[in-house]
């Protein structure tokens, strides 16, 4: 290989290069093997199996870092740490999902084509980046990669109004954020000379914390990372998306795109403007306070399950920041573990609403629901499962979330913060229970509930998966505890 592209810098790229591959490799196999059904289940296979080669790289990089290498490439342009490797196992898991539970929804829908699952993949490429990018033009692409992976799925139910709708108005607003985040990474290039994030934050620590530049810095940068995480008041793209797009999308904005967003904030605050606490700490607070208000508040008055459960990720993105504004290891402990926890959850929660899409109904509604203990109690037992998840009762994997936030809250002296945030927990819990109420007390069964689910073996298989680990976490949690500690810190 060239001095321009050398094994070190191949080996770092592999899970990317896996990704890209099968995603292009994917777009062109519907052509060459026709449009049947049949032929459309090896998009599936084809996709997976892409996925298997990118969890083997990963595994690969993994092993290297154990063994003490430094894994970097392009000239610090892209850095394999623990971190990064937390969050694209996070990805990997969550595409698998996605992709299991896609052919029977979308034949369903009758928009069950070729390029959706390479989107998945290209998609997931773009988070690589993120979690991995030391660079701001390497983040910079890769968020645009996800993004538009996004946009062109939310809309993929072409004859419906609302997706064509919802993706109409993710890509404006989209739009705006970047141009924002743009903007704020064009000054922090005007800072320090450098796209690299290490040479910013070295600018930035001689420059001073009252430094004005270095404030429009942050406070441009933040709106757009506030938007990509979906925090109040820049949340409102999030619900419309979420109802209108296809719910294995749904399923996979509010995960993955979240999780994405997420790692890079972590990036951006820690690195760069990691010296500029002081700063950037009491704008966290207000925008996690009004994010548990706005999202909290918003959740009770929703009848559509997908806008509730919309709502409901405002709120938890709410509880990550505070994690981020402890600060302490067991804060930034907390945030991934929140992270990882969410993720199970919160796809298991719309892996049953995509269990009862049913033909002319969508599913998506509370009284969708009603009567489900009666008549197909598993799904409405795993969907209870997810719920107190997410409302963080114990034993299950989201009380161990909020614990940690509550507790790194409580060491740092953040109390008042802590018992403000354990308040908001009894308003999601009514919310929730509003879900469960209806499957539980109502006897009676909405038009339609005899009709089969549109359950496969992909629904099925996940559905077990996700439930099992939002269980398993919440009562041994120590394996998990012990691999985001190690992921923060190597």
């Amino acid at each position: 290989m060239s001095e321009y592209y050398t094994s070190a810098d191949h080996f770092v790229l592999l899970p990317a290069i896996m990704l890209a591959l099968f995603g292009c490799a994917i777009l062109l196999f519907e052509f060459l093997i026709g449009a049947g059904a049949k032929q459309r289940r090896w998009l599936v296979v084809l996709g997976l199996a892409g996925l298997a080669f990118t969890g083997r790289a990963l595994w690969m990089q993994q092993a290297a870092l154990n063994a003490g290498a430094q894994l970097s490439a392009f000239k610090g342009a892209l850095l394999v740490d623990g971190f990064s490797l937390l969050f694209n196992w996070i990805f990997l898991f969550t595409s698998a999902i996605v992709l299991l539970i896609s052919y029977k929804y979308l034949e369903i829908e009758n928009e069950n084509h070729g390029e959706y699952y390479g989107l998945v993949l290209l998609a997931q490429c773009g988070m690589f980046f993120l979690a991995c990018g030391n660079d701001l033009v390497t983040i910079f692409i890769g968020l645009e990669l996800m993004a538009l992976g996004f946009y062109i799925m939310v809309g993929f139910l072409r004859n419906e109004r609302r997706s064509n709708e919802a993706a109409m108005k993710y890509l404006l607003l989209g739009a705006f954020s970047s141009g924002f985040l743009a903007f704020g990474f064009s000054l922090l290039y005007g800072l320090s000379g450098s796209t690299n994030l290490r040479d910013i934050a070295v600018a930035i620590s001689q420059r001073g914390a009252g430094d004005p530049l270095t404030f429009l810095a942050l406070a441009t940068t933040s709106v757009g990372l506030f938007f990509k995480i979906s925090a109040a008041p820049f949340h409102m793209w999030a619900p419309d998306a979420y109802e209108g797009a296809p719910t294995t999308v749904t399923a996979y904005l509010s995960v993955g795109s979240k999780a994405a967003s997420f790692a890079l904030l972590l990036r951006v605050f820690l690195g760069p403007f990691g010296d500029l606490r002081a700063m950037w700490q009491p704008l966290l607070i207000a925008v996690a306070l009004l994010s548990l208000l706005v999202g909290n508040l918003a959740a009770i008055s929703q009848t559509n399950v997908k806008r509730l459960l919309a709502y409901s990720g405002v709120s938890h993105a709410g509880y990550m920041m505070l994690g981020l504004v402890a600060g302490n290891q067991t804060g930034l402990q907390g945030v991934a573990v929140y992270i990882l926890v969410y993720t199970f959850m919160n796809l298991g929660a719309l892996l049953v609403i995509v269990a009862m899409r049913r033909e002319n109904i969508l599913g998506e509604d509370i009284d969708d629901l009603a009567g489900l203990m009666h008549h197909h109690p598993v799904y409405a037992i795993f969907m209870l499962v997810f719920l107190l998840s997410l409302a963080g009762i114990p034993p299950t994997a989201g009380f161990l979330g909020k614990y940690y936030i509550f507790l790194a809250l409580i060491e740092t002296g953040h109390y008042i913060l802590a018992v403000v945030a354990a308040l908001y927990v009894a308003v999601a819990v009514y919310y929730y229970f509003r879900i469960v109420r209806s499957m539980f007390s109502r006897e009676e069964a909405p038009a339609g509930v005899g009709i089969p689910l549109a359950g496969s073996l992909g629904v099925r298989v996940a559905l077990a998966v996700t439930g099992a680990l939002t269980l398993i976490i919440g009562i041994y949690p120590e394996p998990f505890l012990r691999f985001a500690g190690e992921s923060l810190m190597k």
